[in-house]
């Protein structure tokens, strides 16, 4: 009869460190999700109705926020933070924040709204053509 004992919390966080020196590491908060700048072609986002008049929209597989601070008129950043390369994980009202240190930034202008980011997300250029929103380099 084998008796198999759970691993121990030492040998868990030993294995951890292992496989973090090895360069196995998880990437939650220190690793680059893309490119910080964000898209890097042209990429539509969806109609521009889904984005509300003095509020914004989250679109996390793109990297990208967009805002309508007024009927008509849009902007979107990266939606990579530049504290250490988080993806935000949320936009209320105007704010956006980051899940990894905290950090919240202004949706219509970037700005760092509570740090530790010291660095304003940078703006993406945002097109709406047909009622549809397109990002990414201008062309």
């Amino acid at each position: 009869m084998t008796s198999e004992l759970p691993a121990c919390r030492r040998t868990v966080l030993r294995g951890a460190a292992l496989a973090g020196a090895a360069g196995i590491g998880l990437t939650a908060c220190g690793g680059k999700n893309g490119s910080a700048d964000g898209p890097a072609k042209a990429v539509e986002l969806g109609a521009a109705s889904e984005v509300p008049v003095g509020g914004a929209k989250l679109y996390r597989e793109d990297k990208v926020v967009v805002s309508q601070p007024q009927q008509g008129a849009f902007k979107a950043f990266s939606a990579v933070c530049t504290h250490q390369g988080c993806v935000v994980d949320s936009v209320e009202g105007t704010t956006i924040s980051c899940p990894c240190h905290g950090s919240r930034f202004d949706a219509e202008t970037g700005a760092v709204v509570q740090g530790p980011a010291t660095k304003a997300l940078p703006a993406v250029h945002v097109t709406v053509a047909g009622g549809r929103i397109t990002a990414g380099p201008a062309s």
